[in-house]
């Protein structure tokens, strides 16, 4: 255990109604209620459906580019410019889409039943349409060594010093099992120092804590406990096992 710091007559009319109309009863009797796993994967009957590859890159008319991974029960979204991958949850919209939400319940992508892709950001409220540009490789956690684990943390916290102009310390409790995601915990962390701390008042919320813990537990989750700021991480759930640097920031008031 390692401890620190997206033209007929009526009769002809009659009859061809008729077709019509048994038709519609028929078509309606055996219709079935659309599933999550039909609309993530495809129903096996619906051969129309263009179906997009599995792992993706995609690109957005503002230029943002982002690799989205929907090869597992949840989605994961990485843009090009950050190192934070986004875990979401997918659930069923009108029309059969489908919406990508975020650890804290909005959404950041919609995906239509013909492959449409939407992508929601702060800039972008409405959403921004996106392109299809290739195939990708999946998204994972990769196992790290102790030592690795410390570098990476060290330059966390490193960042989150320098964007915070103060001296920002990182204490955590990993072994070989937690590693990885401790370590991805205190990348997520830095992310979202950086980004309150360009907020008007972005210096005076990350005063509001003195420490940083980082830890393994049964679920993720993130508190702001007088003036320690607790993340806590659930190794056997992976990349989903963490909180988000949005949720992070929650945490500590930056809403």
């Amino acid at each position: 255990m390692v401890r620190r710091m997206v033209s007929c007559n009526a009769a002809s009319r009659a009859i061809f109604g008729g077709i019509a109309l048994a038709i519609a009863v028929s078509t309606a009797a055996h219709a079935e209620p659309l599933s999550l796993g039909d609309a993530l994967f495809g129903h096996p009957d619906d051969s129309r459906r263009a179906a997009p590859p599995p792992v993706a890159r995609y690109v957005a008319e503002t230029g943002s580019s982002f690799v989205f991974d929907r090869s597992s029960n949840h989605g994961l979204l990485k843009f090009e410019d950050s190192p934070e991958v986004w875990v979401l949850d997918p659930s069923i919209a009108p029309r059969g889409d489908i919406i990508y939400k975020n650890d804290l319940g909005e959404p950041m992508l919609r995906v239509t039943r013909l492959g449409g892709v939407t992508l929601f950001t702060p800039e972008q409220p409405m959403g921004a349409a996106v392109a299809l540009s290739g195939e990708s490789i999946p998204l994972s956690l990769t196992m790290i060594s102790p030592i690795e684990m410390i570098r990476r943390i060290r330059i966390a916290a490193a960042r989150s010093s320098r964007a915070a102009q103060r001296q920002i310390d990182i204490e955590f409790k990993a072994d070989s099992d937690s590693a990885a995601l401790i370590a991805d915990a205190a990348m997520v962390f830095s992310d979202a120092v950086v980004r309150i701390a360009q907020r008007v008042d972005g210096h005076k919320l990350l005063s509001g804590f003195g420490k940083i813990s980082i830890a393994p537990a049964k679920k993720p989750s993130v508190k702001l406990e007088k003036t320690v700021l607790e993340i806590r991480v659930a190794p056997q759930m992976g990349l989903a096992g963490r909180p988000s640097s949005e949720r992070i920031a929650y945490a500590v008031g930056a809403r």
